[in-house]
């Protein structure tokens, strides 16, 4: 069995390699860096649903049923909200301004220190968050394939990154696009036959399983305490901020949208994705609700820790190696395209980030390109090798469920960037100063961890969320409200007609 999955990703990785190879023929720093804005808006919708959906929403989702039901349903519909923001607001900002990094609009609105910071923040952010999406990926692979073998964690962790080293090392982002569409092709075949498997093997419709999970409560949608964690009034909120800093704030996933030809089509590729995310996540707790269901039929015992506590992101793996041949394949092949989807674009957006915010390559007119691509393939190591350090550093802390803390770290990186672009983007005739803003994006993910602590005895019961978000992102508003100075002309407007 080992060596036959083996096998098959060997096969699938010499397919990306191909698309890889076509891809990057005649690339230049342009071509790596924004694919020469020529990205077909189709190719990117439908890819952008491999790269949001990564290891995590593949294996959490669905196992996350077993604990929280179907209440994830109410994040997916604030996605809605949040692409239409990306879309009216983020997006023709960006094609406005003609940007390769997002984060050079901090420094046109507000100064160097500011710029720095925001990259920083997503530097952090996407380190740490994809980072534990592709360790989820090698996680699994490990204990049902390597770990029989007696090799290390840290083998499969290797050969993954370096992998994605290559296949991204000269086409970048136009590589990415087109690579994103294979990887969700297979992650949603992965998921759909699984389900089609399990009601052949139970001999159950979709319906009936639907039914049957929404007697034993494992359909719930909403959460109706308003003080529970997954109260649906958060979760749609939190969802529309999750999707507005980890889709329009975050360099990664804009990258990809601003390949494309031009704002409408961009605009276009982004409510398409928002769509389609519905659709796809129901197939994701259907496939949770199945695989529970599976094991209450059959008496399957659900992995569990030490403790003796069922390991969410352990069921659908779990199943899947034990249920057939076929299905272990299935698994592997979407755990793969997963993991390749989660890695590929950080990587380069990681890239991106620091050439531009931090090397100033969109300045630097006096260094030849030649140089540039130097310095830009050194640096595309440097953070593949700082990437594969945090999967491994991550080993010892994995017990439950990772979608919750993929979201909790969002929480606390990404809110320091959703207020600094709120305020940019709101606040007309007021700039902070820009020597400041860097305390005070440090300062507001450390104040609201303290208020997440104290939730409870601060405010009646009430316990914090992915809402913390928010909190974050409004208590770095206030501060850059509070240490901002008038300026004499709408400074929005004169950074816009740029």
């Amino acid at each position: 069995m080992s060596t036959l999955i083996l096998t098959v990703f060997i096969v699938y990785t010499v397919l990306i390699l191909a698309i890889a190879h076509f891809t990057s023929r005649k690339s230049t720093n342009e071509t790596f860096f924004t694919g020469n804005r020529k990205s077909p808006w189709f190719v990117v919708a439908y890819g952008m649903i491999g790269a949001s959906l990564s290891g995590v929403t593949f294996m959490s989702v669905p196992g996350n049923v077993y604990t929280s039901q179907f209440t994830y349903f109410g994040i997916v519909l604030g996605y809605i909200i949040g692409y239409a923001v990306i879309a009216l607001i983020l997006l023709p900002l960006y094609y406005k301004l003609n940007l390769t990094s997002i984060y050079s609009y901090l420094e046109m609105r507000f100064g160097k220190h500011s710029e720095k910071t925001g990259a920083a923040f997503f530097i952090l952010s996407r380190l740490l968050g994809s980072a534990l999406r592709m360790y989820l990926v090698v996680f699994v692979l490990y204990e049902f394939v390597f770990k029989a073998w007696g090799i290390p964690f840290w083998v499969p962790a290797v050969i993954f990154i370096a992998l994605i080293l290559v296949y991204t090392f000269k086409g970048g982002i136009k590589t990415v696009v087109w690579t994103d569409t294979l990887q969700t092709t297979f992650l949603l075949l992965a998921a759909i036959i699984t389900v089609v498997c399990i009601l052949k093997e139970l001999n159950i419709s979709i319906p009936d399983l639907l039914k049957a999970s929404s007697e034993q409560g494992y359909t719930k949608l909403f959460e109706t305490d308003p003080n529970h964690s997954r109260f649906w009034l958060k979760q749609i909120l939190s969802g529309a901020f999750i999707t507005i800093v980890m889709t329009g704030l975050d360099q990664d996933m804009m990258q990809k949208n601003m390949t494309c030809k031009s704002l409408r089509d961009a605009q276009k590729n982004v409510m398409t994705s928002s769509i389609l995310f519905i659709f796809v996540n129901i197939i994701f707790l259907c496939l949770g609700a199945s695989l529970i269901y599976y094991a209450q039929r059959t008496g399957f015992q659900l992995p569990t820790n030490e403790s003796g506590v069922v390991v969410n992101d352990k069921i659908f793996p779990a199943i899947a190696f034990s249920f057939s041949k076929f299905t272990s394949i299935v698994f592997v092949i979407g755990l793969v395209a997963a993991g390749y989807s989660s890695a590929d674009g950080t990587l380069t957006a990681l890239t991106t980030t620091f050439c531009y915010n931090f090397l100033d390559f969109g300045d630097k007119t006096d260094v030849s390109e030649e140089q540039k691509l130097k310095t830009r393939k050194r640096i595309h190591i440097v953070f593949a090798i700082v990437y594969l350090l945090v999967i491994i550093a991550f080993r010892p802390f994995h017990n439950q469920s990772l979608i919750d803390k993929v979201f909790e770290i969002a929480g606390y990186t990404y809110g320091p960037l959703l207020g600094l672009y709120t305020f940019g983007l709101f606040i007309k005739n007021r700039r902070p100063v820009d020597k400041f803003v860097p305390y005070i994006a440090i300062a507001s993910p450390i104040l609201s961890y303290i208020l997440n602590m104290y939730s409870t005895q601060l405010f009646n019961g009430y316990k914090f969320g992915f809402e913390i978000l928010i909190i974050n992102g409004l208590i770095t508003f206030i501060a850059l409200l509070i240490t901002s100075q008038k300026v004499k002309s709408n400074y929005t407007s004169i950074v816009l007609n740029k």
